[in-house]
């Protein structure tokens, strides 16, 4: 059996269509399957087992036996959330439990990390662990990440292979109950769909114009592939990172947008919110050369690429 937290959300619904279309059927959804509209996701895919998160710690200790593989993407993700009690015990403590079944029963393990705990970027973005523990997050989500990714390289025991995964801004196919944290694909067909327009966050940084922010944007689909390999190659553990490898404006992100849906471009742009301003990312950049350094040479989907095979073949 193969294990998939996170199941009925964005990523992990997408990893178990990859699983089930390479024919690995034998799969063991973990989440809460308490909105309809998320359970959207999964209903067409092929599961063993459906587990309530509240109860798969319980589950993973007595069906260890088993379990061939574990990719744990569930976790609270909401940037905005300030509850870090709650992020803690979602995110960084229930983790180490899953990594602990697996230590003794000699499961290997990827997990979901986030480029959030890079914060501002100022050690850069190179997936160095010797960086690890001096990066800065900049909300209480990406220091839940950053908790877990320093507790983990510091345990004597560790799983035979563990990967923890940096993802930088994924989007793609699934997404569309995230709400205000969906990708700003998603948010951009929706607007230009609706008003033939798009509204961007004015740069509030003198470094950068207005829609010139630069960010790391992965394709969904990217991401999947990247995990599966994994699952396969099972050495080099270690954290990596999870990107496209190459920093892209939202202006050519909105521009894909439009020229995919086929209308004329009209791009205004709007104040920051206040309540995110001063933990804006400007820049994030992926270093991939780590993982291609372990063998990985899939390659990635340009932006354009992208943003047309999800408008195109998914959005529209």
């Amino acid at each position: 059996m193969i294990v998939v937290t996170g199941a009925v959300g964005f990523i992990g619904s997408q990893l178990i269509e990859k699983l089930n279309i390479e024919n690995y059927n034998d799969i063991v959804a973990v989440d809460k399957f308490d909105r309809e509209d998320k359970n959207k996701n999964i209903e067409n895919l092929t599961i063993l087992h459906k587990i309530d998160r509240g109860i798969f710690i319980d589950w993973l200790e007595e069906n260890a036996a088993s379990v061939e593989f574990v990719f744990h993407i569930g976790a609270k993700t909401d940037t905005t959330l300030f509850d870090v009690d709650l992020l803690t015990k979602m995110n960084t403590e229930y983790t180490k439990s899953i990594w602990k079944i697996c230590i003794k029963s000699q499961i290997p393990l990827v997990y979901a990390s986030s480029a959030a705990t890079y914060g501002l970027g100022e050690h850069g973005y190179d997936d160095d662990e010797d960086t690890v523990s001096k990066l800065k997050p900049l909300n209480p989500y990406g220091q839940s990440k950053q908790d877990f990714d320093v507790w983990a390289l510091k345990q004597e025991e560790k799983p035979f292979f563990w990967a923890g995964l940096k993802f930088f801004n994924v989007y793609g196919p699934n997404e569309y109950h995230k709400g205000r944290m969906a990708s700003v694909v998603w948010h951009a067909y929706n607007q230009i769909k609706n008003t033939d327009a798009m509204k961007l966050f004015r740069s509030h940084n003198p470094d950068f114009k207005d829609g010139e922010q630069m960010r790391d944007f992965v394709y969904v689909k990217d991401v999947v592939e990247v995990c599966y390999w994994l699952m396969h190659h099972r050495k080099n553990a270690g954290i990596y990172n999870l990107g496209s490898g190459k920093a892209r404006t939202f202006l050519d992100l909105t521009k894909a947008v439009f020229k995919a849906m086929n209308k004329t471009e009209d791009i205004s742009f709007i104040d920051t919110p206040i309540d995110i301003r001063d933990k804006y990312q400007y820049f994030t950049e992926a270093n991939m050369h780590k993982l291609k350094s372990i063998g990985y040479s899939k390659k990635f989907h340009t932006l354009e690429e992208g943003v047309e095979d999800y408008v195109k073949h998914h959005l529209q």
